[in-house]
């Protein structure tokens, strides 16, 4: 069994939700002639049709229960509505100032084009492919080292024949000084 304690406490927290979409949400209402369904509006339209009804009867005070019925679920219909005025009175000024954002921007957009000379693709474009330095961040490969030394190129090894011509020296490559002589290995 609950304490009464944690019962008041759950009804207080109740009062500080949001009222969410009350306008659209089916509601119970406990009357003095039993339970109406449905929304606020149709609920305020069936308790004023109770107290024309009763009160046409003869029965004023089951009359002003009725009314005091409806005019209860008016106010909280009429609560909503507000909430929704201010939410979308509040949207409709945060487009506006976005929108007045965005062509603020495109005024000073086609200014600078205008002090440019018009066509953006006439303004002279910094160059896409620059020399690697120190600072640019970019990691040296071998391939990206410059060296300070000359490269060296290989020069071919002699093929050697199967009939004895390498004892000659025939078909070799001329050395770098020209005179015809095989070349050491390396």
């Amino acid at each position: 069994m609950r304490s009464s304690k944690s019962r008041s406490r759950n009804k207080s927290g109740r009062n500080n939700r949001s009222m969410g979409n009350i306008v659209n949400r089916v509601f119970d209402s406990s009357g003095p002639e039993g339970k109406v369904r449905g929304t606020p509006q149709q609920i305020v339209d069936k308790y004023n049709q109770l107290a024309r009804d009763t009160q046409l009867s003869g029965d004023r005070v089951l009359a002003e229960n009725f009314q005091q019925h409806a005019e209860h679920y008016l106010r909280l219909l009429s609560s909503a509505q507000k909430e929704q005025e201010q939410r979308r009175e509040e949207q409709e000024r945060q487009n506006r100032e976005r929108q007045a954002e965005r062509d603020r921007e495109r005024a000073k957009r086609q200014e600078r084009e205008a002090n440019s000379g018009g066509d953006p693709s006439d303004t002279p474009q910094p160059d896409v492919v620059e020399e690697a330095s120190d600072d640019s961040g970019l990691v040296e490969t071998p391939e990206t080292k410059k060296s300070d030394k000359p490269k060296r190129t290989r020069k071919p090894k002699p093929k050697a024949k199967a009939d004895g011509d390498k004892a000659k020296g025939e078909d070799m490559p001329k050395a770098e000084g020209g005179d015809g002589a095989p070349e050491a290995a390396e």
